[in-house]
């Protein structure tokens, strides 16, 4: 468990999240009839995500999500990178879903701009700042309610978003089913503040993986599926905090070229929120034998894998391991930069991008 003594605030921001998460859940579950509270236009047919650094994380986790329990077709796409397309997706009842954590990402904002100004299309955004610039632009409004964030690294507002389109993906279900086709999801999320003490009790294992980590100069975290967007945010928090050089791959494409770079003394993490693949299972049990890097899995791991460390809460679904995995990674980036002695609260060179003026 974390000590009494917290002295920065990307280390109180972790712990706050047994509290944000719960709040989230009172404010859109109904707890009389178990209905969520997000109003969301009707007839949906296809949805757009579109956000940068970490809220682009949530949104490419949104994507399988959103599929998997909707049916609806998806796609996440970076602020700036939409910004640059000539065309944009205009397709009849698309809704377009804008992430932020602050309301007011230059980017993200001037892309609320860009399909206001050149389709009838509704738009929603996702922030933790009501009445920011992006709310005040956007036709539905979901806050994720984190509260202040003062580290420069997403931690909190990171797993508040993520709650918010989990809610929005099973609210999609309960438009088209009702409320008891997403009973025993809900009953799961209630359990998330339980989850996530018990990943705050890893501290001391995670303290014990991070300072062999401090000292790799080459570390691939990969994953599969909806894991995939944990291994991008656990790459850039770890990335921002700490300076190091890591890269996030999909496991199978690391496969192709990519994977030479193992060459090089490595470690080699795989996340994973379900049972490994047995395609996975092969490509890693090949790239232990071939190039022998320190394996570590966070996450359910399979037998016929001998990892160098294992890092796992066990989980009732996906959804529960999602938070299990995240609050892990973060512990892990905050570990590392410690043992480094980096401000984790301000790196070197980084800010938020925002808009000059509201």
């Amino acid at each position: 468990m974390f000590g009494k003594k917290i002295q920065t605030n990307m280390e109180l921001e972790i712990i706050e999240q047994k509290k944000i998460i719960p709040y989230i859940l009172m404010k859109y579950i109904n707890p009389q009839s178990g209905d969520i509270k997000i109003d969301l236009p009707q007839n949906i047919r296809k949805i757009v995500l579109v956000a940068s650094g970490s809220s682009y994380h949530c949104a490419r986790f949104a994507v399988d999500l959103l599929e998997k329990f909707s049916g609806i077709e998806s796609r996440a796409i970076y602020s700036s990178e939409f910004l640059l397309k000539s065309v944009i997706p205009h397709d009849e009842n698309t809704l377009y879903i804008f992430i932020t954590q602050s309301g007011e990402t230059s980017d993200t904002i001037k892309s609320v701009e860009k399909v206001k100004s050149s389709t009838s299309l509704k738009t929603l955004c996702i922030t933790n700042k009501e009445n920011s610039t992006i709310w005040n632009m956007c036709d539905y409004r979901v806050a994720c309610y984190a509260g202040v964030e003062n580290g420069i690294a997403a931690t909190k507002s990171f797993t508040s978003q993520m709650l918010c389109l989990i809610l929005i993906s099973l609210k999609l279900v309960e438009n088209v089913h009702g409320s008891e086709a997403t009973k025993e999801y809900k009953e799961s999320l209630i359990h998330l503040p339980i989850i996530i003490e018990r990943a705050l009790a890893k501290r001391d294992e995670i303290k014990s993986f991070a300072a062999r980590m401090a000292k790799e100069n080459n570390i691939i975290i990969t994953a599969d599926g909806i894991s995939y967007s944990l291994a991008k945010e656990a790459a850039l928090k770890t990335k921002e905090t700490s300076y190091k050089n890591i890269s996030a791959a999909i496991l199978g494409e690391f496969m192709h070229g990519h994977v030479a770079v193992l060459n090089n003394k490595s470690t080699l993490i795989y996340i994973a929120v379900n049972k490994i693949s047995e395609r996975s299972v092969s490509n890693l049990n090949k790239i232990k034998l071939d190039y022998n890097p320190k394996l570590a899995i966070i996450g359910p791991t399979d037998n016929r894998l001998k990892p160098d460390y294992h890092l796992y809460i066990e989980c009732e679904n996906e959804i529960q391991q999602m938070f299990a995995d995240v609050i892990i990674c973060q512990q892990i980036a905050l570990e590392i930069a410690l043992k480094l002695k980096r401000n984790v609260d301000h790196p070197k060179g980084l800010h938020k991008v925002v808009v000059d003026s509201i």
